[in-house]
């Protein structure tokens, strides 16, 4: 019996992305599609609320590309890539890493992807791991490329080589927010967090110290959504903790696990404590 899964579907361009979920529930009807998203940072954001467990991701989209999603859904759930572009990227995904499907995508070819990562749900239930698929005399058949096998760290190496040729343009130095009657100009080195608050982003900052004047905290309301925020973010200096929480990380005092499940961040010279979701809660383990 074929195993049920929730699955993600993202891609930027209408009939295409029509197309793969017709594909999709022609392929696999046991599973459930949870989301259909136009561009990468929805699909992160998507990936966060409703945890597929399998995400169907176009590589070149507005935001964050499908390689720079799969980065961050670090392995948790198998990913297909599927691309119009027969470029060198496909070189590297035949090489064992990773699925992807051509576009257009061909029934056959999307089978053949799905079976493969029905497998490995299949072994990762029954805590074994995955055998590759036999095929006849061959490899992987034209279009679609096999992950099985592959070991997390092999599988960032990769993906962060692929991501460096994504060209993104310099992360955010300033930010305007309305403080009263003002505009006033956030350096991001000085923010401490920003956090989602119903329809806006809380931005929470301390000034360094002058000659002329004392370090200050101050925060601010923007309406910029924190997923758009996350793109635009030196992400050496920042780190997403939840799905409504950003943090700079040289702030971060301690990261406190409260039960099996739950943990927060304190941070220095603040009382608030920042919740970390399971899904980022292994950025903190004791060396």
């Amino acid at each position: 019996m074929r195993p049920t899964a929730t699955v993600l579907i993202a891609d930027d361009e209408e009939a295409p992305r029509a197309q793969l979920v017709d594909a999709l529930a022609r392929a696999w009807p046991e599973a459930q599609l949870v989301a259909t998203c136009v561009n990468g940072v929805d699909a992160w954001d998507a990936f966060l609320e409703h945890e597929p467990q399998v995400c169907l991701l176009d590589i070149r989209m507005p935001g964050l590309s499908g390689i720079e999603v799969a980065q961050r859904i670090d392995g948790r759930a198998p990913v297909v890539f599927v691309t119009a572009f027969s470029d060198h990227a496909l070189a590297a995904f035949d090489a064992g890493a990773v699925d992807y499907v051509l576009k257009p995508v061909e029934a056959p070819r999307l089978a053949q992807a799905l079976a493969r990562v029905q497998a490995r749900l299949q072994a990762t239930a029954a805590q074994d791991p995955p055998a590759p698929p036999p095929v006849a005399g061959k490899g992987p058949g034209p279009g679609t490329g096999s992950n099985a096998g592959h070991d997390p760290a092999s599988l960032q190496a990769l993906l962060a080589q692929l991501a460096a040729q994504v060209q993104r343009p310099a992360p955010l130095d300033v930010i305007q927010a309305s403080v009263g009657k003002e505009v006033r100009l956030i350096r991001v080195e000085d923010v401490l967090f920003f956090e989602a608050d119903a329809r806006y982003t809380r931005v929470v900052w301390r000034s360094v110290a002058t000659p002329d004047a004392p370090a200050q905290d101050g925060e601010a309301l923007i309406r910029t959504p924190l997923k758009e925020l996350l793109v635009q973010l030196d992400a050496r200096q920042f780190r997403q903790v939840h799905r409504s929480v950003i943090v700079a990380q040289r702030h971060i005092e301690a990261a406190v696990r409260v039960d099996e499940h739950n943990m927060h961040l304190r941070l220095r010279g603040r009382s608030e404590k920042l919740p970390v979701s399971r899904h980022f809660q292994a950025f903190f383990k004791g060396q």
